[in-house]
């Protein structure tokens, strides 16, 4: 079956939705330290999959905008970045929370 042209940027316009709940999702789950697969693992549990290759390069930008601090810990043997949410990134959290919410609800409105 075929789709129709309607439905032919339904993948472009599908990734520009998930973009900002991406960012909402990862900053929600870093009130405690986290490494990449641990964070991708919560996410996942919760319903929101996300690829290796969008999420580390997502940390690495938000921690590039003070939004996530990190440390490299060994554990396991193993070295492991850990990264955190930071106080600006708590501030962010809030006010796109807020963001979300009122969206939400203003779209729930108009698609009923």
């Amino acid at each position: 079956m075929t789709a129709g042209p309607h439905l032919e940027h339904l993948d472009g316009l599908s990734l520009e939705l998930r973009r900002g709940a991406l960012v909402l999702g990862v900053l929600s789950q870093l009130s405690e330290e986290q490494y990449g697969y641990s964070l991708k693992k919560l996410l996942a549990d919760a319903g929101l999959e996300i690829d290796e290759g969008t999420l580390y390069p997502l940390l690495r930008r938000l921690e590039s905008q003070g939004l996530l601090s990190s440390t490299w810990r060994v554990q396991d043997g193993r070295p492991r970045r850990y990264y955190k949410i930071s106080a600006g990134g708590k501030s962010t959290l809030k006010a796109m929370t807020a963001e979300w919410e009122s969206l939400a609800k203003a779209v729930g409105r108009l698609l009923k």
